[in-house]
């Protein structure tokens, strides 16, 4: 009950702050720019900084957007395609690309790699409602090409260093949550990855697949289709649907995809490139994974737990 009641205010504390920086957010910089002690410096920087990968970014966005006057704010037509497809693309995933739809088409039978083949089918419809739906829908829509919803890999290597630098945060998490009970009873997915490392190889392979799939998806097909009608706007639109997949993962986790949905579907804008995020993603996961074979029978032994 604590934990629910702490959660929940949490939570809720976090959102009434961030309205009550939006609705004073003025006379909250005027008393910054007038504050004079040598104490708070390191405050100042650090707000400078948090402007400068934020807000300045979403400026830069707006400014590079090309769109005809009025375009902004005006109903659109590729607008509610984009929107109709991502849920449509959504729910095919949810009620047919699921475990539960592979073990009643294929029953257990005892093989091999059945479980694994139910990996490759989630897997499978990740490509499908992700990449190929999408693609369908831009091959039908004038004027779209599909290298322009941030495929390319040149923004990818300008700014490498980046996404270098957010993994090295990012991973200090990672390892902390490996200790918690809830991670190594989620991770990883494929209970039985430490059964040979053929089986972990081919489950990474097809995690990997999802990640790509799940990038084009939201930072790629959702923000360059959207970016014409509303700017940066489009990044906080994908953040709905982006935490909403991670549901039935720990709170922690879910809550942190906010977080990670806003700086890479900021850098996906800036770079015009999915690749740091695919990146990002597989490191993560593999990581994840790794870590929690920790607490797994070793190779060749029995399902993890």
């Amino acid at each position: 009950m604590g934990f629910v009641v702490a959660s929940t205010a949490a939570v809720v504390g976090a959102l009434v702050a961030i309205a009550l920086l939006v609705r004073h957010h003025a006379a909250l910089a005027a008393a910054w720019q007038r504050a004079r002690l040598d104490a708070i410096a390191p405050l100042r920087w650090l707000a400078r900084l948090l402007r400068l990968v934020s807000i300045d970014q979403w400026r830069a966005i707006d400014a590079e957007t090309v769109r005809e006057p009025g375009e902004a704010g005006r109903a659109s037509v590729q607008v509610l395609v984009v929107l109709l497809t991502i849920a449509a693309a959504l729910t095919l995933q949810e009620y047919l690309g699921g475990h539960d739809t592979y073990e009643r088409l294929f029953p257990p039978d005892k093989s091999y790699y059945w479980e694994l083949r139910g990996y490759a089918w989630w897997s499978g419809w990740r490509v499908f409602g992700y990449v190929i739906v999408p693609m369908l829908v831009l091959a039908c829509l004038p004027g779209q090409r599909i290298r322009d919803h941030h495929v390319s890999l040149r923004g990818f290597f300008r700014h490498l260093w980046i996404y270098g630098v957010l993994l090295a945060i990012v991973l200090p998490f990672v390892f902390a949550a490996s200790t918690t009970a809830r991670f190594r009873e989620l991770y990883p997915f494929y209970r039985i990855a430490n059964r040979s490392y053929a089986d972990l190889a081919m489950w990474e392979v097809l995690y990997a697949v999802q990640f790509f799939s799940l990038e084009f998806f939201f930072r790629g097909f959702l923000l360059h289709g959207l970016r014409r009608a509303l700017g940066a706007n489009a990044i906080f639109v994908m953040l709905v649907p982006y935490c909403m997949i991670h549901f039935g993962k720990p709170m922690a986790e879910t809550l942190g995809a906010l977080g990670a949905g806003l700086v890479l579907g900021t850098l996906a804008m800036r770079t015009r490139s999915i690749w740091g995020g695919v990146v990002i993603h597989v490191c993560v996961a593999v990581t994840m994974d790794v870590l929690a074979l920790r607490g797994c029978p070793p190779f060749g032994g029995g399902p993890c737990h």
